[in-house]
């Protein structure tokens, strides 16, 4: 299983534009490895980071962790996987507008258009929290368990990360 790459179109959508990933990529499910992405970060946002990577459950969702990259900042639960991402740019089209779904004490924001369409990849991203993090859910899980696994991230989450972006 591979989690979706980030096309290259980070101007227009900022770092969420993962929904058509599993179109660009050779294989989206099948028991690979999910794939992380690397980004650039500060001495104190990777610490915090490879904490919370530590911290994160062993289930989420009902869904076992499966194995990543070593020495990579995220984790994944399940296949299609749950991926989780620590470190992310906030999005360029986030706005101090922005709503946020608050789930269980942390803001998570989506773009409009996966909100209406859940047929689509979604990537909630805790912009309430620094450094940023980003779930990327499946089209297939997103109505049978993505509150269940954002709220069971959020104590991990909480504990090891600092304040972030506020939101609506």
């Amino acid at each position: 299983m591979r989690a979706p790459r980030r096309p290259g179109s980070r101007t227009s959508r900022g770092v969420v534009a993962s929904a058509l990933g599993c179109l660009l990529l050779s294989s989206c499910s099948g028991g690979t490895t999910p794939t992380i992405e690397e980004h650039d970060l500060s001495s104190a946002d990777r610490t915090a980071c490879e904490a919370l990577v530590a911290a994160l459950p062993d289930t989420l969702a009902g869904q076992d962790r499966v194995d990543v990259d070593d020495g990579v900042l995220g984790a994944a639960w399940g296949d299609p996987a749950y991926v989780l991402t620590c470190g992310v740019p906030a999005p360029a089209d986030y706005a101090p507008t922005s709503q946020c779904n608050v789930i269980d004490g942390v803001g998570w924001w989506v773009p409009d258009d996966q909100l209406s369409d859940l047929g689509e990849d979604a990537t909630p991203i805790a912009l309430s929290l620094r450094p940023y993090v980003e779930v990327w859910v499946s089209a297939d899980r997103r109505t049978e368990g993505i509150d269940r696994a954002l709220a069971e991230l959020a104590p991990a989450l909480k504990q090891h990360l600092g304040e972030g972006l506020s939101c609506l």
